[in-house]
């Protein structure tokens, strides 16, 4: 099977092989397989041919289910329906506090209360650490948005309310970030075309929580123009985001281009790295997938 992503019957689903998605996971087939056969927690899409097929939900679970692990939560432990909740939660808090975190700032945005979408937030931020704010309440708020968006039940302005609310959150958060950090430089920009800037900041945040000095671009950086910047501030790496598909030309002869020019690590997380994990992996780069912890864990092995 030579395409990495395969339509499905529901239009616009599409279906990733096990090669795949172990990449954008860094979970072994082997393992997956296992997770499957003897703890029937992950179902891929079976065809004719016996070949098993992933959709993005499926990768979705998959990092919940490494994310509980690494929590110290048994495999055996993990059921099918915490992973069905949408919201994988730490071993100490109640299952249904995220979920009600979720719905309540999704009727906030719905209605377009900025003061409700205030007071939930920081309500949130007031009992639990940011990095299991984010995790659970911030990156899946995201996703159900676009998911909205994408079959059609909500707004682009919904989004863009969110957006540009959570954008200001999280700008002043990293304007206000300690320093003193003494790991690798990183430069970080938005992928050509991408307009969003709320992944680029939530993986900017998290690094420079691990130690990384950062150098964000912004959003719609054209991957010409990195290599200089990159050589100039002595980068350890480039690290791009998106969530949108990658054109054919980035793809094909920018990205090539960009990799070969710097001579160093260059990673694309964000759903463009799901969209198009096996051409970004040809092209001489990685793809990271949309889960941040993963993609610090792929970053600290590229620059080992």
């Amino acid at each position: 099977m030579n395409s990495e992503a395969i339509e499905v019957e529901n239009p616009g689903e599409k279906l990733y092989t096990i090669g795949t998605v172990s990449k954008l996971t860094g979970v072994g087939a082997i393992t997956l397989r296992a997770w499957e056969r003897r703890h029937g927690l992950i179902q891929p899409v079976r065809k004719d041919s016996g070949h098993r097929l992933y959709t993005r939900q499926h990768i979705d679970q998959i990092n919940r289910i490494t994310a509980l692990t690494q929590q110290g939560v048994r495999i055996s432990q993990i059921t099918q329906g915490m992973l069905e909740s949408e919201l994988s939660t730490d071993p100490g808090s109640e299952p249904d506090v995220w979920k009600k975190y979720l719905n309540s700032m999704m009727a906030a945005i719905i209605d377009f209360d900025e003061q409700r979408l205030e007071e939930i937030y920081n309500g949130a931020l007031s009992l639990y650490p940011i990095s299991l704010v984010t995790r659970n309440l911030l990156t899946p708020l995201l996703i159900e948005l676009g998911l909205r968006w994408s079959a059609g039940e909500g707004s682009i302005a919904e989004e863009h309310f969110f957006s540009f609310y959570l954008r200001n959150k999280l700008g002043a958060r990293y304007h206000h970030r300690p320093g003193g950090n003494n790991g690798p430089q990183l430069l970080l920009a938005g992928l050509p075309g991408e307009h969003h800037e709320v992944g680029l900041l939530l993986f900017a945040l998290a690094a420079h929580e691990s130690g990384y000095r950062v150098i964000p671009l912004g959003a719609n950086m054209p991957l010409q123009e990195l290599a200089l910047v990159a050589k100039k501030k002595d980068c350890a790496a480039i690290l791009l985001s998106g969530a949108i598909e990658m054109s054919g030309t980035a793809l094909s002869r920018d990205l090539p281009a960009l990799v070969k020019e710097y001579g160093k690590p260059v990673l694309i997380g964000g759903l463009s790295s799901v969209f198009s994990c096996e051409a970004i992996n040809r092209s001489g780069a990685r793809a990271l997938g949309r889960d941040i912890d993963h993609g610090l864990q792929v970053l600290k092995e590229a620059l080992s």
